[in-house]
């Protein structure tokens, strides 16, 4: 069900929405409840509906929902992205990395594409900077590292957004962590990089 207050503003979408830390972070620096949740696993999402009940939630790959079909011609303000990090992260160690989970960040071209989001909101690990093919035994090419990650940030620019990065601290915005976070923003809009933006980033409950 749509809720009233949402045909009347931009909608906020989540996307790999766990528990509901970063939408819970998202309500406390904009005072707006999220409108879409999507997850594919069915812990996550229960918890998140008894965390965020008036939030609309898709049990599903986020591969199989259709953006426009989520939507239903609504505005989306925001689009926030939280993939998998573990393929990415340092604490991997040496083990195998999966090409199809450092894959999933690509969903965020389709939600450009199909439904153009004023803001896209991406959160990582810092090392997703780093994002490059695997060879066949699973490890990163040292000489292609990051490659991937260009070619990301080039797409999203060819779609008409304006991207930028940033690697912050969450204790420095009042969360009890020292943690590093990546929160890559895209914007079809000319405005620069604004505080309040950061500080949603920031909020979120970290897993």
């Amino acid at each position: 069900m749509i809720r009233e207050t949402s045909l009347f503003r931009e909608i906020i979408v989540d996307n790999f929405a766990g528990g509901g830390g970063a939408s819970s972070g998202i309500e406390q620096a904009t005072g707006l409840n999220v409108d879409v949740a999507i997850n594919h696993d069915i812990g996550a999402i229960s918890m998140h509906k008894v965390n965020h009940p008036h939030t609309e939630h898709y049990c599903e790959s986020v591969w199989d929902v259709d953006p426009v079909e989520v939507v239903r011609g609504r505005k989306v303000g925001l689009c926030w992205l939280s993939p998998d990090c573990k393929h990415f992260s340092k604490a991997k160690g040496g083990k195998p990395l999966n090409k199809t989970i450092r894959g999933l960040a690509w969903i965020a071209h389709r939600w450009a594409a199909k439904v153009r989001p004023r803001v896209i909101i991406l959160e990582n690990v810092e090392e997703f900077q780093t994002w490059g093919p695997l060879a066949e035994d699973g490890k990163p090419i040292v000489d292609k590292k990051g490659s991937i990650y260009n070619s990301f940030v080039r797409q999203l620019e060819k779609k008409g957004y304006e991207v930028d990065w940033r690697v912050l601290r969450a204790c420095d915005y009042g969360a009890p962590t020292i943690r590093k976070r990546f929160f890559l923003i895209a914007r079809c809009m000319a405005n620069q990089l604004s505080g309040q933006i950061q500080h949603m980033a920031i909020l979120k409950v970290q897993r």
